[in-house]
């Protein structure tokens, strides 16, 4: 071993086996450097959300500044809260501690508080002078809307309907989204400068773009084209679609006349959406579906919702047949591959009404008409990883292309559209910030934190929700809020717990002040690795010594 004197006084150069390693102290053959890992959450969310950056916020007590974080990703965290489905809160990491992060009710607490205090959202872009079209008022045509208008081009969305919110508004029911949040966000939107046309359908889109002096285009149209299938029998009257079912609550206020029984065929989220409102109307409801309970599409909590409130579900039945007494139904059994087949065994489900609920299309007519649109295999448009059409200047999103058609998902390509034609009207190709790993439970240490319940929201009661299309679920207090955004883990990202600064032998960690975390100083640092092993959060790696 012999002493270099070109490098610092703990620095030496060992000869093993005839290579030289290089280490910056005598005992260190790895060092520690701080990461900022991407959380679980964050990597689950299809809108791209923060959430982690915004619940550091909220857990300050900082609301109206968490609020504003949530808002750069998800202009509608009211609705969403509502809505989503949560992949967030199922890939969080405190899941295999105690309990996950109920992070959409903090969510909805955020959104709930913005509406109520009036907070505007800002503009963060000088004017551009451009000007853009959206086709849509959906989730995915607002959230374009908005993320163009906080960039600074002039935005005017141009909706089929006479109400905002597309789907949002027509297929989810009042107890799951109450109208006054939808309005509430749509007008944040339009506060922010955004032109608003009801009751106006394009039919030309490069004629609207010339007449309108727009720059560019992004086309949202929802899926409100119910499927259907034939169903012998004499009074075809008696049956309606989901689509149309839920619009004329919508719109008019009234159903169709359902009688005393409504079978609904189906057995995704819709169909149960349609049979928690039939009950809720009046009628009994009885879902009738040709797979397993396992096999269904909707989700679990809305099935057991739905049973709670007195829906009926038959699984493994399909319908053959109607006649003047009701609609006749074959019994199905599973193949040793988990399909359903026929029986041949039957029985009549005595009924007024039968509701189709099998699925939507979208009307692509209105693209297939530019030169190089094309439909893929299952009839969507296809668009580039810019969400870019064939057709140039024309960007597309929502159910019009390849995705889950959800809420979440439709202000993920709301925004991502956005972000693209910024890139376009600015004659630059947009490029995504880089993705860090994945802080996986195994890199946290979990005996810093305490067991902590989730907070459960308050549910109406099973008897007022058969009769009322009152909220079932009602959002957290701030107390409820602060506690539950305390839960956070902070996955990957240091906090500035002060861990690795206490318990560092070599007082190697300096604290750089409140928001700048720590730096190491690596002329004192043997490598020991303690302070990786009691970071709580994961955000120390230890690195092998360059060679």
């Amino acid at each position: 071993m012999s002493i270099d004197p070109g490098k610092t006084p703990f620095a030496v150069t060992l000869d093993v086996g005839g290579s030289l390693l290089n280490k910056t102290g005598s005992w260190r053959s790895e060092r520690p450097v701080y990461v900022d890992r991407l959380p679980p959450c964050n990597q689950a969310c299809p809108a791209g959300e923060d959430i982690q950056a915004w619940l550091y916020s909220a857990e300050e007590g900082n609301y109206r500044d968490a609020w504003e974080s949530l808002i750069v990703n998800n202009p509608l965290p009211a609705i969403m809260g509502r809505v989503c489905y949560h992949p967030c809160q199922d890939a969080c990491n405190r899941g295999q501690l105690d309990e996950a992060v109920n992070i959409p009710a903090v969510e909805r607490f955020l959104g709930d508080l913005a509406l109520t205090e009036k907070w505007p959202a800002k503009i963060v872009n000088p004017p551009s002078g451009k000007r853009v079209l959206v086709v849509g008022a959906g989730p995915s045509g607002l959230s374009a809307a908005y993320h163009l208008a906080r960039l600074g081009h002039t935005v005017e969305i141009q909706e089929a309907g006479p109400l905002p919110g597309g789907m949002m508004r027509f297929g989810i029911p009042r107890y799951r989204l109450p109208r006054e949040v939808v309005d509430g966000e749509v007008q944040r939107i339009l506060d922010m400068g955004v032109t608003l046309r009801l009751n106006h359908r394009v039919a030309n889109i490069p004629q609207v773009l010339t007449e309108g002096g727009f720059d560019a285009c992004f086309v949202a149209i929802g899926a409100h084209i119910a499927k259907h299938v034939d169903i012998p029998g004499p009074d075809a009257a008696r049956i309606v679609d989901a689509v149309s079912f839920l619009r004329a609550i919508e719109i008019d206020g009234e159903p169709v006349q359902l009688g005393r029984r409504v079978v609904v065929y189906g057995g995704g989220n819709t169909a149960v959406d349609v049979a928690r409102t039939v009950r809720r109307l009046g009628a009994e409801p009885v879902i009738v579906y040709r797979r397993s309970r396992a096999q269904m599409p909707a989700h679990d909590f809305e099935i057991d919702e739905a049973l709670e409130e007195g829906v009926v579900v038959n699984w493994l039945r399909t319908i053959t047949g109607s006649d003047e007494h009701g609609f006749k139904i074959e019994k199905m059994k599973l193949d040793e591959n988990g399909w359903p087949q026929p029986t041949g065994e039957y029985e009549t489900i005595e009924a007024d009404t039968l509701v189709l609920a099998l699925g939507q299309n979208v009307d692509q007519s209105l693209l297939t008409r530019l030169p190089g649109v094309a439909l893929n295999k299952d009839g969507v448009v296809e668009v580039g990883a810019d969400m870019a059409t064939a057709f140039d200047g024309v960007f597309a999103g929502g159910d019009m292309v390849p995705a889950e058609r959800t809420v979440t998902v439709a202000v993920g390509h709301g925004k991502k559209a956005a972000r693209n034609i910024d890139a376009y009207l600015r004659g630059e190709t947009y490029a995504p910030p880089p993705k860090s790993e994945v802080a996986v439970f195994e890199t946290l240490n979990t005996w810093y934190y305490t067991d902590a319940e989730q907070k459960v929201q308050p549910v109406l009661d099973a008897v007022r929700r058969r009769t009322t299309f009152d909220e079932v679920y009602t959002g957290l207090d701030a107390g409820n809020a602060l506690f539950e955004a305390r839960r956070c883990l902070s996955c990957g990202n240091c906090f500035e717990c002060d861990n690795c600064y206490g318990i560092c032998p070599d007082n190697a960690i300096t604290k750089l002040g409140a928001g700048k975390r720590f730096e190491f100083k690596y002329d004192y640092c043997k490598g020991c690795g303690m302070c990786a092993a009691e970071c709580p959060c994961g955000a120390i790696a230890m690195t092998p010594e360059a060679t």
